[in-house]
């Protein structure tokens, strides 16, 4: 049984994700394309370290805390018949996942109607499928047709697909994990899966291991209140910053053979390093915001910042890129304000949907967000018992 305080955890955690993640990919350095091994390619400046130091380091932990939740959370939940939970999934993963993958595609096409739109489409290479065709416009039907059903021109949707895949394989990989042998092979697998980075549109190592993870702890009746010894999260914080220090330095000045496989080491500690942090470490902040009215009600619009800031903070990105280069700092500008105004707008069209049409609202987001004052109510009985 969840705690009333864990399940605001929870809460806490995905929405915070949520908006980490906008922060990730407004990463407007010269290589754009961050993987944990990318080498920014440009002198080594307070914009640059600031930006790399934040996107590809201290905000890395966010997609793996939202596996362990859906893990943890799903095997709370494994009374219930497999063909209803499947049934559930299907309306708050599947249906969404093919909602606003036909809205990014939506609005690319319209965007590349005008001929600045195309030539921002064509500048970010967003849907290029060859050398010569670098717009939607110029597809095949059953390209659009593989565009939005397995690769989504809003990229961030990817989690929801792998997500959708892993809760369909929740029977085996419950299974795996309470069987000694298959445990181990599970989990062996995963990391070498998630060290390696490997992906394969529909699995990939990171999802699964963090997702396992999280049904592990639940099965075990790990304790996610209390850090055992080897959890200690001042020395994780530790770990997590000087690691988060030290790939970014390598990252800008560590041009040897061998860069990549170091970076992509000191990723993977900055990964599991940080989840201990957020988790054990940040109570203190996880309790401040609960307590906030305001917190709870723009908390609910997490799954619409999520859906809604990709791809367009890559459009805004290269607009930017092309008319502001010329003033100093607009790429840390650019990366600490555009963030913020696109959650915001976010936040303005989930209430206003939830508020004026929310059947709509109940499809797009899977039924998500549609119960704030209950919310609430839990957070005020936190409250209560803090004070006691």
């Amino acid at each position: 049984m969840l705690s009333t305080y864990n399940s605001q955890k929870f809460r806490f955690w995905s929405f915070v994700s949520m908006v980490l993640l906008v922060f990730v990919h407004e990463y407007n350095l010269n290589e754009s394309n961050l993987k944990p091994w990318t080498l920014p390619n440009e002198p080594l400046t307070l914009t640059g370290f600031t930006e790399y130091f934040l996107a590809n380091g201290l905000f890395r932990f966010r997609i793996p805390m939202l596996f362990i939740i859906s893990g943890y959370l799903l095997s709370l939940g494994d009374t219930l018949p497999y063909k209803k939970r499947v049934k559930k999934k299907v309306k708050t993963l599947l249906y969404p996942y093919l909602i606003w993958s036909a809205f990014g595609l939506l609005l690319t096409y319209f965007f590349e109607i005008f001929d600045y739109g195309k030539s921002i489409i064509t500048a970010t290479s967003m849907v290029q499928i060859d050398n010569t065709r670098m717009l939607l416009h110029q597809y095949h039907w059953y390209e659009v047709l593989g565009r939005w059903i397995f690769f989504p021109v809003s990229y961030q949707l990817w989690f929801i697909r792998v997500l959708f895949i892993y809760n369909l394989a929740y029977p085996f990989l419950s299974w795996c994990v309470i069987h000694k042998t298959a445990k181990w092979i599970l989990f062996s697998i995963a990391i070498l899966l998630w060290i390696s980075t490997s992906g394969f549109i529909l699995i990939e190592g990171e999802g699964l291991l963090f997702f396992s993870l999280g049904i592990l702890i639940q099965k075990t009746g790990f304790d996610i209140d209390v850090a055992n010894k080897w959890l200690k999260p001042k020395v994780w914080f530790v770990v997590f910053i000087s690691f988060c220090f030290l790939k970014t330095w390598v990252a800008f000045k560590g041009y040897f053979d061998g860069v990549f496989i170091l970076l992509l080491l000191l990723h993977k500690v900055v990964v599991f390093s940080g989840l201990i942090t957020a988790w054990f470490g940040c109570n203190w902040l996880v309790k401040y915001f609960i307590n906030k009215r305001w917190f709870i009600h723009v908390a609910a619009f997490g799954f619409m910042i999520y859906v809604l800031h990709a791809p367009v903070v890559v459009y805004i990105n290269k607009m930017i890129s092309l008319h502001f280069q010329h003033f100093s700092y607009y790429r840390i500008v650019s990366f600490l304000i555009v963030p913020i105004i696109l959650v915001l707008v976010s936040i303005v069209i989930g209430y206003s949907l939830r508020k004026f049409m929310p059947r709509i609202y109940s499809a797009v987001t899977g039924n998500r967000g549609l119960q704030t004052n209950s919310i609430y109510d839990e957070a005020i009985i936190i409250k209560r018992n803090n004070n006691l």
